[in-house]
This record gives C-alpha cells, structure tokens and sequence, in this order.
C-alpha cells in the first residue's frame, strides 16, 4: 500500500505574466542569436581583407557593402522586427493594484513608534 508523495509543483499554477514574459524573452533572445549569427561571420569573411585599396571597396548607398549588410541592415531588420513586436505582439498583463505609498506610511509610522519607544527610555 504505497502512495506516491504528492508533488506541490504539479498542482501549483504559473502565473500567466511570468509565462507571457517568459516566452517574449526567448523570442528577444532568438532574435539577438539570429543577428549575432547574422553579423559576425559576414563582417567577419566580407570586411577582413588583406591588401583592401580605398578606391576598390564597394560601397552600398555610401557605406562600404560589408558594414551595410553586415551592421545597418540586421540593424534596420531589428529595429522593425522590434516596433512590430511591442507594438502588436506583446501582451499587456494586469499586474494588480499598486498600493503606491501604503508601505511608505506603514514604515513611517514604525520608525515614529521607535523613536517614541527610544525617547521615553532615554531617561
């Protein structure tokens, strides 16, 4: 007659702000991956020649094309890809009431309770 002991994580539910930010910070995180996957091996085999000349760098709207394609433009892609993502994607979760200042007035009024409990033992 074995039981198996009961496993509090199993019957603990997850909050749905932890989960909603728990999955947009995997998809920010995806995304830097993809641009650091992106960036360093084309600045990396595009922009590191020996022997590069000035007058023979090829240049794409007046940057040279490694910087172009290898900085500005994963760049610009996640400067989009961000706007789209907090502008439509991102869910905004209710975090409750804010109790702004009530925790302020309680630590007022026990610092006061001290000091009235420390003034009358000064005698």
């Amino acid at each position: 007659m074995s039981t198996a002991p009961s496993n509090d994580t199993e019957s603990m539910e997850v909050d749905p702000v932890f989960l909603n930010s728990k999955r947009e910070a995997w998809i920010i995180l995806g995304l830097w991956v993809a641009a650091i996957l992106w960036s360093v091996p084309y600045c990396y085999m595009n922009g590191f020649q020996s022997g590069m000349n000035a007058e023979t760098i090829e240049t794409t709207l007046g940057i040279p094309s490694w910087v172009f394609w290898g900085i500005a433009f994963p760049w610009f892609v996640a400067d989009i890809f961000t706007i789209w993502f907090c502008l439509f994607y991102m869910k905004e979760d209710d975090l409750g009431v804010a109790h702004e200042g009530e925790d302020l007035a309680e630590e007022i009024a026990e610092m006061q309770a001290k000091d009235a409990t420390a003034g009358g033992n000064e005698s």
